[in-house]
């Protein structure tokens, strides 16, 4: 097991450039089943996720490998098994991504169900119920999740995802992936609107779809009979955009931000430049910097276009150190709070109550050991350690490898001091 051992009162300086979506990547690389042959992906983080969903396509027998370029090739010509084991899905849920491909394309697919979840329980209900409005039979056998299509295939029809936290990503990708090849016209309405959900959907549009609305509560699909594999490259992640402006923040510098898409992160940037830190556009990303005190402020998580849930943590980290008192309410998964205990231990002032935390501004944290709960409080901790006083050992590191293409490399180029070490 890997830990991190993080020198704090870091200054960091020069460019930084982000890698490619994880959360576009997932259900694009799924998506490829669709199609017969070879489809290309650039900009594909290497990421422990991505390598858990390439065991996943590799063991229903799709071929996949990286050129010299680090473009990923996927080839189902070969796919053979429609069975989604237990032992590779129980390590990512993003795997259920797999059940509206397979379903659409083969008509039939057995897949484990995902399990529990570090940040809240996270049903996949509304990937069942929209795949059975396009006629699927379904049933539910010892953890598994059996799906079946009419002979005749999947049938259009009007689908609702609408959650009591708002809408699915993963839901709206399932059921739009299998509604691609549905006979007649299907209409989602409050599908998710994420960025990763608009590139999901115009990687489809290259395959052959016809979709109309991405971006939007309201998708128009209307079915094919046959997609065409294709080359794509995937959009940038403003989430690790959104957690490298934070170490920005918190530590008083001036970085320059590389491949990243500000349009994408409106809410992140108005939150920023309430907290006090300036975002300059420039061509391929933004520079972000910041002098004087933080201001505190209030958050709330909402469905994008609002303050997404995977930089709370992060953004809880920079306010852990504000000049007031500020609140973070978290409206997508209100258990997601397992870093507020670890960030005390660090001299934060920080109180869960209910969906939210009461942060009370302290004049700087200081180094203890501490242990990552998951993929965005692991980086919330390695942006506290960047700022706080002495080294801070951060444990179970192996989360941050899941959403982080070499994360300590990045930062290090830019004047942090993170070593990697394993014991």
């Amino acid at each position: 097991m890997d830990i991190f051992r993080i020198e704090g009162e870091a200054k960091l300086s020069g460019k930084i450039k982000v890698s490619g979506a994880k959360n576009a990547a997932l259900p694009i690389m799924a998506a490829t089943i669709l199609a017969p042959g070879e489809s290309i992906l650039d900009s594909v983080p290497n990421l422990s996720d991505i390598n858990v969903l390439i065991e996943l396509l590799g063991s229903l027998g799709a071929k996949v490998w990286r050129d010299q370029d680090k473009k990923l090739h996927i080839d189902t010509d070969s796919i053979d098994s429609f069975f989604g084991d237990y032992q590779i899905v129980r390590r990512m849920r993003a795997s259920i991504c797999i059940l509206g491909p397979l379903l659409a394309r083969f008509g039939k697919v057995e897949i484990s169900m995902p399990g529990g979840c570090a940040i809240g329980d996270r049903p996949v209900d509304m990937h069942i119920r929209g795949l059975k409005a396009l006629g699927a039979r379904i049933q539910l056998e010892n953890g598994y999740i059996i799906a079946t299509a009419p002979d005749e295939g999947l049938i259009g029809a009007d689908i609702f995802l609408g959650g009591p936290f708002g809408s699915s990503v993963l839901a709206t990708a399932n059921v739009m992936m299998a509604a691609t090849l549905a006979r007649g016209t299907s209409i989602i309405e409050c599908a998710a609107c994420e960025p990763e959900i608009e590139d999901l959907a115009n990687f489809l549009i290259d395959m052959g779809a016809k979709i109309k609305g991405a971006g939007s509560p309201r998708l128009i699909i209307e079915g094919v009979k046959e997609l065409s594999s294709c080359e794509y490259n995937i959009i940038p992640d403003r989430i690790e955009a959104g957690t490298f402006m934070a170490a920005a923040g918190i530590t008083g510098s001036r970085l320059e931000i590389e491949n990243c898409n500000l349009s994408h992160m409106m809410a992140v940037v108005d939150c920023m430049q309430n907290m006090g830190t300036t975002i300059e556009k420039t061509q391929t990303g933004c520079i972000v910097s910041h002098n004087g005190p933080i201001k505190a402020t209030h958050i709330t998580t909402q469905p994008y276009p609002g303050f997404p849930t995977d930089l709370q943590a992060q953004f809880m980290a920079m306010l852990a150190i504000a000049d007031g008192n500020s609140v973070i309410t978290e409206k997508i998964f209100p258990d997601r709070f397992m870093h507020v205990a670890e960030m005390n231990r660090m001299n934060a002032n920080l109180r869960k109550e209910g969906c939210s935390a009461i942060i009370s501004g302290v004049s700087g944290l200081s180094s203890a050991p501490v242990m990552a709960s998951d993929l965005r409080a692991s980086a919330a901790l390695v942006i506290a350690a960047l700022a706080a006083k002495g080294e801070t050992i951060i444990n179970r590191v192996y989360h941050i490898d899941r959403g982080y293409d070499r994360i300590e490399e990045k930062l290090n180029s830019v004047g942090a001091k993170i070593h990697r070490e394993s014991i």
